[in-house]
């Protein structure tokens, strides 16, 4: 087969008179496919890409050389195929012979194609993908096929482009080819044209020896020869050696499944929520560059200097922050790099590409591995270490998946025991994720009055980068002012964003080039494919944008996660359910919970006691939709350590000792810092506390000054039936709507009902406090005058009888309201419950919304769910108010 393809090759050279090979030799293909390209300066200076395929290498002649520059399109001319042996050529061509000229190794290394289709089938198709894996080129590239009339010419015309990627420079199209030096001699073409020098060290395998100084290369050995005849075996025992180990590899990456893949021949790790690293050691020095190739070793210096005592190596891991169970958590690690306090870091080592000048990557994983781990072993480093061997699992991938999830792991890695280490997106390496966490690209951020508001997020779709919704949560003041110079290092005039979902131009958005990569976790994709309550985590500097894509994590039924019914379920008595502990304590959402039986609320009836384990799975099970209600607000907490039998106090200051889990913000006017809960990790370490009910401010997240809510509070007398106070929060709702405002009802988890309205600040808007305090005092005062025998504005209990008491209170700078969802520290472990209007009937039980019942009623209903967009500006509605009274 190899003899046809080069018979054009064949009839255009004098093997005679030119050292060029024949390929009369057969050689067999090796485990990876090979490429070399050559620089040749025949009539004119030009680059041979060459890319083995089918038994002989594809051709073409690159007339200006790759540029590094996604925006170069490089000419790319079809030539004859090429045998394989040409590619450990570098000499001269004599003149007068086809191609004559001087021939330099410029690079040489190997090649995987992208993508679902065979290289066969996009060459065919005209649009060959592919990643490169060389001495000095890397990353991914594609050569796209022009028309063939474009030139007239008898050949077929490519382009070769750059794709945008970790390896990619803009602007910097010719630098890497002002190189003039050999990848296998190290000579300059001037020393080939002349014979001078030692000729091209091969691409050895372990114990071959130094090529002979020939200008031309023997193709008998190197790798062309060598690492293609060997029996498999003996390739693997001996393992692959370089001439000198290169500076930085292109990292394997994992392609994301729904679901791991089961059967024999797999092997399965956790999958670590930190930064990838690549940790080289040469001569007694260690460094750790990112999956970008940039130099991280000054922030990992302790990590570095354990490392420097191994032997040479090139090992890949990943670097990570530990909480206090052991848990992975990247916001602790954000933390880390940000305070440069990172000696406590972990680099979890889980392969290995080189050691002591042999290169593995051809070796199986299950090798690589078992070198690692006896390279570690080796190092003695003993307890305590910051650099540890990933173990594996070799049971089925559902099982291991089903651990993780119940173990608050963010999912599992799968690999096969028997593929070599090949660089880029491979099926050879799977993820399959437990929860909603994503990495997404900013394309922009909007402001309110001045002020930073939210990110404008986005992920690739091939071609296509397509907006997938806000981040507006997750932002405190000291990740703002860290954030904002970042951005606008990246400001572009037009929108990075295609197709019809993107958002529109307006003076609150400002758009970036599509270059930085944050971390999020959110409650999932709405239908029209945007991410629901999606929080900032951080940024993600070690990941190029190029490569976030759309992925969710493993359906639950998938999964074998509790769906947060079966939580609910599990948190009405002590569960026999296996779960996760440390030193005996059980752990929720990675926070150990001391003391778990204690009984926080009493036996009520039939139903059992409410423990404080229980109340962290109820946080756990409730928590993506009442973190929303919290998250960005300070936070004041009702604790009760001995349960609602024993003391109960309200804290709004945080505490000696907090958990790193709950955030703090200082507040105009009060030096003490208040407690925040931006996490909802951090709501089991509220649970940890004994933190039974949970009053945010009611300010407009992140912005402690504005307000972001208005909330009526209708607290019935005692002798005040359910269906009075049904009837007044309809009528507070039909009053608000005819103001122009949008609101909502839940529970107060007592007698009384809330009524809930969203305010959107506008541009420019400069309302304060007092103004939203006297809107809605005006609001109950025009209600209760309009009917004093139901409603009252005195709060005085003596005057309540038959009677509601119409709170307008709630609504200045520091009061605060019960959230959404949040229990209430009271007999029967009642919550307070989101309503539907139509649910404001007096048929309405409130004592039915409990720790027990209330996530699993939840999860049917479509409660509050267009809350966000019901925001409504206040002023418009303070000026109608103000035409009303006028008009009376």
């Amino acid at each position: 087969m190899a003899d046809t393809k080069l018979k054009t090759y064949r009839a255009k050279r004098d093997f005679a008179q030119t050292a060029e090979p024949s390929g009369e030799a057969p050689i067999a293909a090796g485990p990876r496919r090979r490429f070399v390209i050559q620089k040749h300066a025949a009539t004119r200076l030009h680059y041979d890409l060459r890319l083995e395929l089918d038994g002989v290498f594809k051709s073409w002649a690159v007339t200006k050389g790759p540029s590094l520059d996604p925006h170069d399109k490089r000419l790319a001319v079809e030539v004859e195929d090429h045998p394989l042996d040409y590619g450990d050529f570098e000499g001269v061509i004599p003149k007068g012979q086809y191609g004559g000229g001087t021939v330099q190794l410029w690079d040489r290394g190997f090649w995987a194609p992208e993508g679902d289709k065979t290289p066969e089938q996009a060459l065919a198709d005209g649009d060959l993908k592919f990643t490169l894996d060389g001495q000095r080129l890397y990353g991914s590239w594609v050569l796209v096929r022009m028309k063939a009339d474009r030139t007239g010419g008898k050949r077929t015309n490519w382009l070769l482009i750059k794709h945008r990627d970790g390896y990619a420079r803009d602007g910097d199209a010719d630098a890497l080819l002002a190189e003039d030096r050999s990848v296998a001699s190290g000579r300059a073409m001037a020393a080939i044209a002349a014979g001078k020098g030692k000729g091209p060290k091969p691409f050895m395998l372990a114990g071959e020896q130094a090529a002979d100084p020939k200008a031309v290369w023997d193709s008998n050995k190197g790798l062309a020869a060598e690492a293609r005849a060997a029996p498999k075996a003996t390739r693997k025992k001996s393992g692959a050696a370089l001439a000198q180990m290169p500076d930085f590899l292109p990292p394997q990456l994992c392609q994301p499944v729904e679901r791991p893949p089961s059967g024999d021949g797999w092997v399965h790790e956790i999958k670590f929520d930190g930064y990838r690293m690549q940790l080289r050691v040469a001569g007694g020095k260690a460094t750790l560059k990112t999956r970008k190739g940039l130099d991280w070793t000054d922030k990992f210096a302790a990590i570095a200097a354990e490392a420097a005592d191994f032997p040479d190596a090139i090992i890949d891991g990943e670097i990570v922050a530990l909480d206090s169970s052991g848990s992975p958590d990247f916001v602790a690690l954000q933390a880390a790099l940000s305070e440069q306090n990172t000696d406590d870091l972990i680099f979890y080592a889980f392969d290995l590409m080189f050691e002591g000048g042999r290169d593995l990557r051809l070796e199986p994983l299950a090798a690589r591995k078992q070198a690692l781990a006896r390279l570690i072993a080796g190092a003695r480093l003993g307890a305590g270490a910051l650099i540890r061997f990933v173990e594996h699992f070799e049971t089925g991938g559902d099982a291991i998946l089903q651990s993780a999830c119940r173990l608050n792991l963010e999912g599992i890695v799968s690999k096969k025991r028997d593929a070599p280490y090949q660089p880029g997106r491979s099926d050879s390496w799977t993820r399959a994720k437990c929860r909603a966490g994503h990495e997404v690209v900013i394309g922009g951020w909007t402001t309110t009055e001045g002020k930073f508001r939210s990110l404008l997020a986005g992920v690739h779709h091939g071609e296509n980068f397509t907006y997938i919704g806000r981040i507006g949560t997750g932002f405190g003041e000291a990740k703002v002012k860290t954030l904002l110079p970042k951005l606008k290092q990246f400001a572009a005039e037009t929108s990075p964003f295609t197709g019809p979902s993107a958002p529109r131009k307006t003076a609150s958005i400002h758009w970036l080039k599509p270059e930085l990569v944050a971390e999020i976790e959110f409650a999932g994709f709405t239908g029209a494919g945007m991410v629901r309550q999606a929080a900032f985590k951080g940024l993600r500097e070690d990941k190029p944008a190029e490569e976030v894509e759309a992925e969710t994590p493993a359906p639950p039924e998938q999964a074998a996660v509790p769906d947060p019914a079966e939580i609910q379920a599990s948190a009405r008595s002590s569960s026999d359910k296996p779960m996760a502990t440390a030193n005996g304590k059980p752990i929720v959402m990675g926070v150990a919970i001391s003391n778990p039986a204690k009984e926080l609320w009493p036996a009520d009836g039939a139903e059992a006691p409410v423990s404080k384990l229980d109340l962290a799975r109820y946080y756990e099970a409730a928590g993506p939709w009442l973190i929303e209600h919290v998250r960005g607000r300070p936070c004041s907490l009702i604790r009760a350590p001995d349960g609602i039998t024993g003391q109960q106090f309200f804290q709004r200051h945080a505490m000696a000792g907090a958990s790193n889990l709950l955030d703090l913000v200082t507040v105009s006017g009060d030096r003490a810092p208040y407690l925040q809960i931006d996490r909802v990790e951090g709501l089991a370490a509220v649970a940890q506390i004994a933190g039974l009910e949970l009053h945010p401010w009611n300010c407009a997240p992140g912005r402690p000054e504005t307000p972001g809510r208005l909330i009526f509070d209708l607290d019935p007398g005692p002798d005040v039936a359910f269906e009075q106070v049904a009837a007044a929060a309809l009528e507070m709702r039909d009053r608000l709507d005819a103001l122009g405002l949008v609101s909502f009802c839940k529970t107060t988890g007592g007698k009384g009902l809330h009524v809930v309205t969203p305010l959107a600040v506008a541009k420019g808007s400069k309302l304060t406090w007092p103004e939203a305090k006297g809107f809605a005092q005006e609001v109950c005062r025009r209600m209760a005058a309009d009917n004093s025998n139901a409603y009252l504005l005195n709060m005085s209990k003596k005057l309540r009888a038959g009677r509601i008491f119409l709170d307008y209170l709630r609504n200045d700078r520091m009061s605060t309201a019960v959230a959404p969802l949040s229990p209430r520290a009271r007999p029967g472990a009642t919550v307070s419950m989101p309503l539907n209007w139509s649910e404001a009937t007096n048929s309405l039980d409130p004592k039915a919304f409990t720790i027990r019942t209330s996530v699993g009623l939840l999860d049917k209903s479509k409660a509050w769910a267009d809350y966000d967009s019901g925001a409504r500006p206040l002023e418009a509605a303070i000026k109608r108010l103000g035409r009303a009274k006028a008009a009376a």
